[in-house]
């Protein structure tokens, strides 16, 4: 109702409806990331192509740049540009064979282009050189494979590592308690889903917006166990 009458007021205001959708759904979004954070940035892909260009001017003058073509693959990655990432990553494998980061980043290449051995391999890879590297995240990207290919069973085992690591993501309960329901196990899935309200209500004003999209989609999933 109060969307109604802010739309409706915006009407009379503007004159025209289309331009008062817009500019509510202009008003919603930015209230959405200044509060909730559910909507994706506008900015973010712009200021990531923008890097990905300098980086590539900047690989231009200086071939070798080993740290820049790195930062390179990441940004592909985020693009999901997997197979560039991987072309990237690849090239620079013999200089960074001791990086756990770099482990990471091409097994999370892999996994995306098809080749999902490897990928398992070199993640594993990144946790034997240190268990703790990005806090944790390869440990979901292990629980996303194991999922997909019907291993419940071991992608609970690479959640339950990850939240002993990272005990206040809320993401990790949210991940739990979805398997733990296909499983069947109604009872650990909602303690699950709870746990993940309690470590939200936990958290400080800063970290709480970060963790808040896995804590609302606890909250529903918890209603409908």
């Amino acid at each position: 109702m109060g969307k109604v009458l802010i739309f409706s007021f915006l009407w009379w205001l503007v004159g025209n409806p289309f331009l008062a959708i817009l500019i509510l759904l202009a008003v919603l979004y930015v209230l959405d990331r200044r509060f909730l954070g559910l909507s994706p940035s506008l900015m973010k892909p712009l200021r990531r192509r923008r890097r990905i260009a300098q980086l590539r001017q900047q690989l231009l003058l200086n071939p070798s740049d080993v740290d820049a073509k790195q930062e390179m693959a990441r940004a592909l990655l985020e693009r999901k540009r997997y197979r560039d990432a991987r072309a990237v990553l690849e090239s620079i494998g013999d200089t960074l064979e001791d990086s756990a980061e770099y482990w990471d980043d091409l097994g999370a290449a892999c996994l995306h282009t098809g080749d999902p051995e490897r990928g398992k391999a070199a993640i594993e890879r990144a946790l034997a050189i240190n268990p703790r590297v990005k806090y944790g995240q390869p440990y979901l990207r292990l629980a996303g494979m194991y999922g997909a290919q019907g291993q419940t069973e071991e992608a609970i085992r690479c959640l339950e590592s990850f939240r002993d690591i990272h005990s206040s993501s809320c993401e990790a309960y949210y991940k739990l308690g979805q398997l733990y329901e296909q499983l069947g196990r109604r009872d650990e899935a909602r303690a699950a889903y709870g746990e993940a309200g309690d470590i939200y209500r936990s958290l400080p004003r800063y970290k709480k917006r970060q963790e808040r999209r896995w804590a609302l989609l606890s909250g529903l999933r918890k209603l409908r166990v």
